[in-house]
């Protein structure tokens, strides 16, 4: 059996403790220079966890700037149409403790917003989140608790943004998943139809 590592001393021993400034880097509010990053961040990973303790980590995309900033203490995020399970909203509904990391294509460090959420049908800045016509029908508000910013060392290890380490084509296709995996019920025409050019003229509709 591997050894498990079950204490913090435990843990400590093995990863050491950071130095001050890391230790010490949350900040319980907005900078005007994390404004700026949210609104130059087109997609976050939004994190939640249940009152079981179960988990989940769900991908969230729009123009950039589509997280609003309502002030130094709340963001708003836009619901757009998708496939309606809402695992994170349902999250919220029994815990409401949220995190958020905000991506800016290129950029190898990332924004941390931590805090809790709630779920909004309406409000009147709903109207600023209009894209192709589509205004959302729900919103999560955020109330931060904590900001911080990640470093580079992932992404660049990862080389996330080197084109010329990419091979998206090793990995079977979108119609090749689903129809293994998700819709067995339709051909392989049917899913690359589906999964063609319309399918982006589908992002926000219904």
């Amino acid at each position: 059996m591997s050894p498990e590592i079950t204490s913090v001393s435990e843990l400590e021993a093995v990863i050491g403790t950071p130095l001050p400034p890391v230790a010490q880097k949350e900040r319980p509010v907005l900078d005007p220079i994390d404004v700026q990053w949210i609104g130059r961040s087109p997609f976050i990973m939004m994190a939640t966890s249940a009152a079981d303790g179960s988990c989940d980590v769900s991908p969230k995309g729009d123009p950039a700037g589509f997280v609003h900033v309502l002030d130094e203490r709340t963001l708003a995020v836009p619901e757009r149409p998708g496939n309606r399970r809402v695992d994170g909203y349902h999250n919220i509904l029994t815990n409401p403790h949220v995190g958020l990391i905000f991506i800016v294509p290129g950029r190898t460090d990332t924004l941390r917003v931590n805090g809790r959420a709630r779920l909004v049908r309406d409000a009147p800045y709903f109207d600023a989140m209009v894209v192709k016509t589509h205004r959302p029908i729900l919103a999560l508000e955020v109330a931060v608790e904590e900001v911080f910013y990640h470093c580079a060392k992932a992404f660049m290890r990862s080389q996330l943004w080197k084109p010329e380490t990419w091979n998206a084509e090793a990995l079977p296709s979108r119609p090749a998943i689903a129809g293994a995996l998700e819709r067995p019920d339709m051909t392989q025409e049917e899913l690359a139809q589906y999964y063609g050019p319309t399918y982006e003229e589908r992002l926000y509709k219904g």
